[in-house]
């Protein structure tokens, strides 16, 4: 998955998911086969009973299959596949059912504890649903209800693009997911991050992993692997800014044990008590750190250096960053606290990071 980006200033526009372009290439494509006729625009319902049109980009039909695509248009939210080209392939068949093949640029489903069955191409059930509708209203219209289809979804050059998102690890290989639960996609929406961290989590448990290893992002992921070399690739799991989603879903789930790293300008917020870390959200506050260091009797002359800090990062210039240094014990025995607030029945344990890859473990 990208790097986190900040949220810029202004109004945003929003834009289409996979799945809503996966459903107007496959209606068109239907359309296109039945009529024997290009299709140039087609509209589809949006699950919330929104009618939407999208243009098509190229239209290729022969009297046993037909082939759409569609240029996605993300808005304003920084998605991987913004401007990806997803297309549909179909055929009538005799079975009376929709059946779903992989097409290249999708991913399979590998492993269990994802909501498609292993094997299944990595299309989720509100799009696969999306598409049924829309096609089983063209069959209707054109008096072929007893018809089924093969519908095959793909994606120009979808394993590259996958190749910036978390599917590997999710145990979907070969390209991206064709995703959405409402067909839009909110600029800089927690909701698909969140998502993914919850299908992170229920992929551990289902493959057997009951520890896991929690982490703001590849950067602290990459130190944290060294620690925990035993453990798979999908134990660890990134939060992102989302330490409170992250943590009610292990409180939700069967995990015994949880090891989570946090860099420096995050755990000053969290031991606040501060759940979205994000930049543009909370900023960090230099009074409770003032607090912190001096309830661990920390001379005048550093507390006042903390007021003048202009990022937490910083903090290293005043304390030491070792095991030792009574500062982060106790910024990390705050962290803690406000974690198992939430996850209590956990057995957690904090990893403190700086930006070079050095480590505090809390061992108070």
């Amino acid at each position: 998955m990208s790097e986190l980006q900040e949220i810029p200033d202004g109004p945003l526009r929003t834009g289409f998911t996979t799945g809503a372009c996966a459903t107007a290439c496959s209606k068109a494509a239907l359309q296109a086969l039945i009529t024997q006729k290009e299709v140039k625009q087609v509209s589809i319902m949006l699950p919330a009973g929104t009618s939407v049109e999208f243009d098509i980009v190229s239209c290729h039909i022969s009297l046993s299959e037909s082939s759409c695509t569609i240029k996605k248009d993300a808005g304003d939210d920084p998605d991987v596949t913004h401007g990806a080209i997803i297309g549909a392939t179909v055929r009538l068949n005799e079975s009376g059912e929709i059946r779903f093949l992989q097409g290249e640029g999708v991913g399979v489903v590998t492993l269990p504890g994802l909501e498609i069955g292993v094997g299944e191409p990595a299309i989720n059930p509100v799009p696969r649903q999306m598409i049924k509708n829309a096609c089983r209203k063209v069959l209707s219209e054109h008096g072929l209800e007893h018809k089924g289809i093969d519908v095959t979804i793909f994606v120009e050059d979808g394993a590259k693009i996958a190749k910036r998102t978390l599917n590997e690890r999710l145990g979907i290989v070969g390209g991206i997911s064709i995703l959405g639960t409402t067909g839009i996609v909110t600029p800089f929406s927690a909701s698909s991050y969140i998502a993914s961290i919850r299908q992170g989590i229920d992929v551990a448990l289902a493959n057997g992993t009951d520890e896991l290893v929690i982490n703001s992002g590849a950067r602290s992921e990459k130190f944290l692997k060294a620690l925990f070399p035993h453990l798979p690739e999908f134990a660890f799991v990134h939060y992102g800014n989302w330490i409170g989603e992250t943590l009610q879903k292990i409180a939700e789930s069967p995990v015994r044990k949880v090891y989570m790293g946090i860099m420096l300008g995050k755990a000053v917020k969290l031991a606040e008590g501060q759940l979205d870390t994000h930049s543009s959200k909370n900023s960090w506050n230099k009074e409770f750190i003032y607090q912190l260091a001096k309830s661990n009797h920390y001379p005048e002359a550093v507390l006042n250096q903390v007021l003048e800090l202009n990022m937490a990062g910083r903090l290293t210039e005043l304390f030491n960053f070792t095991s030792t240094e009574k500062f982060y014990q106790a910024l990390l025995e705050s962290c803690l606290e406000k974690s198992l607030h939430i996850a209590p029945n956990v057995d957690l344990v904090l990893y403190l990071i700086n930006k070079d890859g050095a480590y505090i473990k809390y061992t108070r």
